[in-house]
């Protein structure tokens, strides 16, 4: 029997191009459901503003203005909208600590999901993102003082030895430089980011809060004041201010860099700066190092490692170089992996923090076997499956095809010599004992389907191209972790960017399977149920029905069990409809050969010819 194939599309099992990365959105404030209470954030907002309105009394009676001009100032600081249950807070910020807010419970929609984009690249490029305009009646309405200021007296405020008058410059600045480009060209016209720059290890530990906490809306969606943070060296400043043990101040110094990982071209910089400090000193310790069994984070550091590894998702998006660097970083892996455990343990897999570290495994998984160090590809490879004994001569006084090799061979397989039987580092990434917890996140990951999607992109990714390991994992998955059926209760998610990485998941399992009659029996079915009635349908995309159409050719192509449920389940009419699709996008294109392949194949099958003879009968095929 002939087999067809198309380039591009059976050939190879490798998935398209699969990760998610994210950005920032300027200075994040989590209330509610973490034990603060609404009052106590208001309470605490009011002591703060007297404080600041005495300072700034006290200094705008001692320090002249720069000029005589009015200054208009918004009475309302940051607006923003932070879910609170099934309620929104409208929440207004005006100092460098966010202490200062006024809140306004208002019923609204839920906030949407930042989505994941296809291939290595980060979402949003650093857009801003907010609700309305700035209110103009908040909590900066009581800070009288505060109009005596202006941008050019502000940075002034910033040169000054005196502390109290250097959180001024920066509160104001801060305030001003939220949703507010003239603010931000002011800022740079001033100079004003090296001035910020110095005080980020400033001796005064709340100097060091406001200068960050403005510098997080001074760079916001502005490439110039990001650029000048860097080259005043900006990120050498921010790293060693983490040796402050402040959740504040790690809270923005992790916003910052979360925020400046959103741009491509400032990736590898921010990577080979930030990378061994930012695993030391936040990674680890928070992700409990690997060692404990349930995560504990206070609220702030919930915020910082949900920015930390917000920052690694995006670098882990770049290129191969990054990647590799991210991988090598010693303890970054395995505190991860480590940090999954935990949550996996705890029952806290629908979280932030478990999404971010999800998206970077599965984007240090991408391409792995072509991109981890040859000594580790070659103990993958086996010391003699590598170079396999020739095909003619015996082993002992058996055949190379005798039964008593072959079971060898199966026993040496499930011994997994290869990998030590604790992982560590790198090697996390493709363990067997990797595929169970990947497994575990599935199964128990039920409203975050960016996190399933994270999951099934990781699996696709270690099962992916014709290296040994690829198929081993996936005999893992199908025989010891017993996957299928999770995997087929999974592809009924509405989610396409879900289902493309579920599908192609099911495809490279498919190409490894050993029996795949067995496999035929048990997916052909869900399989040709998610292909679209026709091609007018929008959903699934093209990308789903490639990998649902590879599926079922590397399942026709051994099993003839495969062609006959095809049949029986109402698929050919499906696939000769995709085939004739007359859309000329290249998706549609591609998802017309995979069909034809899998009905060439198909045809090889005599039995079928009746069943192809009453489809063309319905639909005019010739």
């Amino acid at each position: 029997m002939s087999i067809v194939t198309q380039d591009h599309v059976f050939l190879s099992a490798l998935q398209p191009k699969t990760a998610v990365s994210t950005y920032a959105v300027p200075s994040e404030i989590q209330l509610g459901g973490n034990g603060v209470t609404l009052s106590d954030e208001m309470t605490r907002g009011k002591r703060v503003q007297q404080q600041v309105a005495m300072r700034l009394a006290e200094k705008s009676s001692t320090i002249p203005r720069q000029n005589g001009s009015t200054s208009y100032y918004s009475s309302s600081g940051r607006t923003e909208l932070i879910p609170y249950g099934d309620m929104v807070l409208k929440c207004t910020v005006s100092s460098g600590s966010q202490g200062n807010m006024m809140m306004q419970q208002q019923r609204q929609a839920s906030l949407p999901r930042t989505m994941s984009v296809k291939s290595m690249h980060s979402v949003g490029k650093g857009m801003d993102i907010y609700d309305g305009q700035m209110d103009m009646t908040g909590s900066m309405g009581n800070l009288s003082g505060i109009n005596n200021l202006d941008m050019l007296t502000a940075v002034r405020y910033l040169k000054d030895d005196d502390a109290e008058t250097q959180v001024l410059g920066a509160a104001y600045i801060q305030h001003e430089c939220y949703n507010n480009n003239d603010a931000k060209n002011e800022v740079q016209q001033y100079k004003a980011i090296q001035e910020l720059v110095r005080l980020f290890n400033s001796e005064n530990l709340e100097v060091a809060r406001y200068a960050t906490g403005a510098m997080r809306n001074v760079i916001y969606e502005n490439m110039d004041n990001k650029m000048s943070l860097i080259e005043e060296g900006g990120i050498p400043q921010l790293i060693n201010a983490l040796k402050e043990n402040d959740d504040e101040l790690r809270k923005n110094i992790t916003g910052i860099l979360w925020n400046l990982s959103s741009k491509d071209n400032l990736k590898e910089k921010l990577a080979k700066e930030t990378l061994g400090e930012l695993t030391e000193r936040i990674l680890i310790p928070l992700s409990g190092g690997g060692d404990s069994e349930v995560i504990q984070q206070s609220p702030s550091e919930v915020d910082i490692f949900c920015n930390t590894t917000g920052c690694l998702r995006n670098l882990s998006s770049v290129n191969e170089k990054t990647r590799r660097q991210m991988r090598e970083t010693n303890g970054l892996v395995d505190a991860l992996v480590g940090y999954v455990q935990a949550s996996v343990q705890d029952g806290k897999v629908e979280e932030k923090g478990v999404e971010n570290t999800l998206c970077v495994l599965r984007n240090l998984s991408y391409q792995l076997y072509s991109e981890i160090p040859p000594s580790a590809l070659l103990r993958l490879e086996g010391p003699t499956r590598g170079q396999e004994t020739s095909r003619s001569e015996a082993i002992g006084c058996f055949t190379p095809q005798s039964k008593k090799v072959k079971d060898r061979k199966n026993q040496d397989m499930s011994t997994f010599t290869e990998v030590a039987r604790v992982p560590k580092g790198l090697e996390w990434l493709w363990h067997p004992q990797v595929v169970g917890l990947y497994n575990r996140v599935l199964q128990g990951c039920e409203t975050n389907s960016t996190t399933r999607e994270a999951a099934a992109g990781a699996l696709q990714n270690i099962t992916a191209g014709d290296k040994r390991w690829a198929e081993v994992l996936s005999h893992v998955a199908l025989e010891q972790e017993r996957m299928l059926p999770v995997m087929l209760d999974k592809l009924r998610t509405n989610n396409d960017l879900e289902l493309r990485s579920l599908t192609g998941f099911l495809r490279n399992l498919s190409r490894h399977a050993k029996d795949k009659n067995a496999m035929a029996t048990k997916v052909v079915n869900n399989l040709v149920t998610e292909l679209p009635v026709d091609c007018q349908q929008k959903e699934p995309s093209s990308d789903v029905v490639v990998n649902i159409c590879g599926t079922l050719n590397n399942l026709v192509t051994s099993s003839t069990i495969a062609a006959r449920d095809i049949a029986f389940f109402d698929g050919l009419q499906k696939l000769v409809a995709i085939k004739n699709s007359h859309d000329s996008s290249p998706g549609k294109l591609k998802a017309s050969k995979a069909a034809a392949t899998v009905l060439c194949n198909m045809f090889q099958y005599k039995k079928l010819h009746k069943d192809y003879k009453q489809v063309r009968n319905t639909t005019g095929e010739r």
